[in-house]
């Protein structure tokens, strides 16, 4: 997210007031060195999420950051996150940095709509920034008995997270390999799967594997939805 100066995010909050949930940090865990799972509570009035939409968070007096709750339960008032903990920016120091019984304000989630009942199979392409999405997404399509195939391009260290978060049908690849390679892409055993052309494809994480997917998938004509969301680039703060 953009920055903006200190005394407009000040104004904005407290123009937003109770529209801005104020929750407590409960609980932290640490599924590796680079993948956090931080679980929130608090009074969540108004509060909607759909699998894929993102709160966000502010991380200093000028910057905000998304972040896709992998969880929320409003009758209880809890929401949790897990975040890729990456390098030493500004989001990364803030999320690392968290412990129990901290306080943080959380902007209405909003984004893209990327989960129907009607759908009875979906492809899922993300990376250790979208595992949030992911796991929200196994949740519901568990509960309507829709199929869903993961396909993550995760570093070498965390290619255990998805077993770890308990998501099940899904394949690990490296960075940069497979899925930035269209003809690799379309190598993919899910062209062979019955009704594949009728399912959801919900493509996500980062922008140059986000496009690759993206070329590959509409090269076999589908006529159900292709969902594309970059949620980053490298060389760009904020995306």
């Amino acid at each position: 997210m953009p920055k903006a100066p200190k005394w407009f995010n000040d104004t904005v909050e407290t123009l937003l007031g109770s529209k801005m949930p104020r929750v407590k940090v409960t609980e932290t865990e640490y599924l590796n060195p680079f993948i956090k799972r931080i679980r929130l509570q608090g009074e969540l009035n108004d509060w909607h999420c759909h699998a894929g939409y993102a709160t966000g968070v502010r991380i200093s007096d000028t910057e905000y950051r998304n972040y896709t709750p992998s969880f929320d339960d409003v009758e209880n008032g809890i929401v949790e996150l897990i975040v890729h903990l990456h390098g030493d920016g500004p989001g990364s120091r803030y999320m690392n940095n968290l412990s129990i019984g901290d306080e943080l304000k959380l902007i209405m989630p909003r984004g893209k709509k990327v989960y129907s009942e009607d759908v009875k199979q979906y492809f899922f392409f993300g990376d250790e920034t979208t595992l949030a999405m992911a796991c929200a997404l196994n949740e519901r399509a568990k509960k309507n008995k829709a199929l869903l195939h993961f396909y993550f391009e995760l570093d070498a260290e965390n290619k255990n997270i998805p077993a770890i978060l308990g998501l099940d049908n899904y394949s690990v690849f490296s960075k940069n390999k497979t899925l930035a390679n269209v003809e690799l892409v379309n190598q993919l055993p899910m062209f062979q799967m019955p009704g594949y052309k009728e399912a959801t494809f919900i493509v996500s994480g980062n922008a140059t594997s986000v496009q690759t997917v993206r070329r590959a998938i509409k090269q076999y004509g589908v006529s159900g939805s292709i969902i594309a969301q970059a949620y980053w680039a490298a060389g760009k703060t904020g995306l």
